[in-house]
């Protein structure tokens, strides 16, 4: 089983569509296998997103991060890394297919509603970052 990490950004949590979220990802065959609502620090985000720290965007999606709270998951199944971006669809919701997450949710390409791991040792990664492993199962 392979795992990858979901975050539900700040501007879907605030929409309420939490939970329309997760029923994407297991009614397309993934496991929650942990999940929790939390307020990222700014340290949090600018440690989280550090691959970003030289780029033009980076105080901007800093500051998005820290703006409400998210919601962080470990979702598992086969393939669960591809399955979940596809679900996610473009980072640029306007270039989403119809029916993923972000064409569905997402105002734009900051406020793109969700983040996805974008590989197995990255998903590793990530999960670490927001997971005890006692809180996975």
């Amino acid at each position: 089983m392979e795992q990858t990490l979901s975050i539900i950004k700040p501007d879907a949590v605030a929409k309420g569509v939490i939970g329309k979220i997760l029923d994407r990802f297991e009614s397309n065959g993934l496991k929650i296998a942990a999940t929790k609502k939390m307020q990222l620090s700014r340290v949090d985000a600018e440690t989280f997103y550090a691959i970003h720290s030289e780029r033009p965007f980076f105080k901007d999606l800093v500051d998005f991060m820290i703006s409400g709270p998210v919601v962080v998951t470990v979702l598992e199944g086969e393939n669960a890394v591809a399955t979940n971006r596809d679900l996610m669809g473009a980072t640029n919701p306007k270039e989403a297919e119809a029916g993923t997450i972000r064409a569905d949710f997402a105002e734009n390409i900051d406020a793109n509603a969700v983040h996805g791991s974008d590989s197995a040792e990255n998903a590793a990664i990530e999960i670490k970052f927001f997971f005890a492993g006692r809180e996975i199962s």
